[in-house]
């Protein structure tokens, strides 16, 4: 059976047992595209097919692209990795570390023993935590009145550090300050930004922050997986009304079209004689910047957003500048050090630049790390590497 063949056998069987309402899956080497496919219907219980050029939330997979915004701009001088990010925005230099919780309920504070910089913020190695795996954080907002990291508020953005940067992993806001930085630097807000540097060159003409009417003609549902296993459409969209660019998960999109930005790394910062980041660039972000340290399996403290994560058991991970890594290879053919992410709605993408393999898959299916979806993204990897 041809690896297209074979491709679209799985996302069939992935949809019609009802266990997945609908799919979208893209691969490509470094000569191009060698996958389009899609499966089962945009909505559950409707018969609107899924397609290939499905409109939906990126969610996370928005982080690597706001950090190729900030190593674009490290190039140029006008960032840099490892001065105080306060001298560029200096609200974080107010902010402070949460090492409890005192008899009255306030939080006792002090000041963090190292500035934070744009490297911890790229490797979620700031000190910040989401909400969605921090009971803490959790309580700070909700104690304060303040809304969670997707209003795009910037209530939400001042919050305590749960540790001194550079001594924890923390999944987090980090990203979303570094598109702040980026918009500071560039004096461009961060769509504007990235529809000049990122997505024009690249040709991503189908990637935003903001859908217009045709976009959301051929959007997705969004659904929940619901404690018996059964499926279920929740109403869910990004504010229209965010005071900022949200660079940690405010985009939206097809999936070919984001095939694009992942081919680009994959061939070095270039696509179609297009650069945007240079090969030494390309380099340094694919480089673990975590030490020691690893990337933990993820606990989650809001269920209907998250599961728990144990991304690839018995791997070590590291991170390098918006991207997870591999240490070994993965049973699923993946060559150690590749790098990838995530959405929250379960979308998935990889970079192997060892192998010249990219790919990505995506549903609209919350909570996050769903085994069912898991399981497919698994088989598909499985099977493109069988077909090399």
């Amino acid at each position: 059976m041809s690896l297209s063949n074979a491709l679209d056998a799985l996302l069939k069987n992935g949809t019609e047992a009802g266990e997945i309402p609908g799919v979208v899956a893209v691969v490509a080497d470094r000569n191009g595209v060698i996958y389009e496919g899609s499966a089962g219907v945009r909505a559950h219980g409707g018969t609107v097919p899924m397609t290939v050029d499905t409109f939906a939330w990126f969610a996370s997979m928005t982080k690597a692209i706001t950090g190729t915004a900030a190593m674009q701009l490290v190039e140029q001088g006008k960032l840099d990795l490892d001065a105080p990010a306060a001298k560029v925005l200096p609200e974080l230099g107010k902010i402070q570390v949460r090492t409890g919780w005192a008899a009255d309920g306030k939080a006792i504070l002090r000041a963090p023993k190292s500035p934070i910089t744009l490297r911890n913020l790229l490797t979620h190695t700031s000190g910040f935590a989401y909400e969605f795996f921090s009971p803490d954080v959790d309580k700070e907002l909700t104690d304060a009145g303040k809304p969670n990291v997707i209003s795009g508020s910037s209530a939400t953005m001042d919050r305590s550090l749960i540790a001194d940067p550079d001594t924890a992993w923390n999944y987090s806001i980090g990203i979303d300050w570094a598109g702040r930085m980026v918009e500071q630097a560039s004096g461009l807000k961060l769509r504007d930004y990235m529809a000049k540097h990122i997505f024009a060159p690249l040709g991503m003409k189908d990637v935003t922050f903001e859908a217009n009417a045709e976009q959301q003609s051929r959007a997705s549902a969004m659904h929940a997986r619901l404690p018996d296993g059964s499926l279920a459409v929740i109403p869910f969209g990004l504010p229209p009304d965010a005071e900022f660019d949200m660079g940690g998960h405010g985009l939206m999109g097809s999936l070919p079209h984001y095939l694009r930005f992942t081919r680009a790394i994959l061939n070095g910062g270039i696509l179609d004689g297009n650069r945007i980041l240079a090969p030494t660039t390309v380099e340094l972000m694919s480089q673990n910047h975590i030490g020691e340290l690893s990337v933990p399996v993820m606990k989650t403290n809001m269920p209907t957003l998250s599961n728990d994560c144990d991304l690839h058991p018995g791997i070590d991970l590291k991170w390098g500048l918006s991207f997870i890594i591999n240490q070994q290879q993965l049973p699923e053919g993946r060559a150690a050090g590749s790098l990838a992410w995530a959405g929250l709605p379960n979308a998935y993408f990889f970079i192997d630049r060892k192998s010249g393999i990219t790919m990505a898959l995506l549903t609209q299916i919350l909570p996050f790390w769903d085994a069912k979806v898991v399981a497919l993204y698994q088989k598909f990897e499985r099977t493109v590497y069988d077909h090399r």
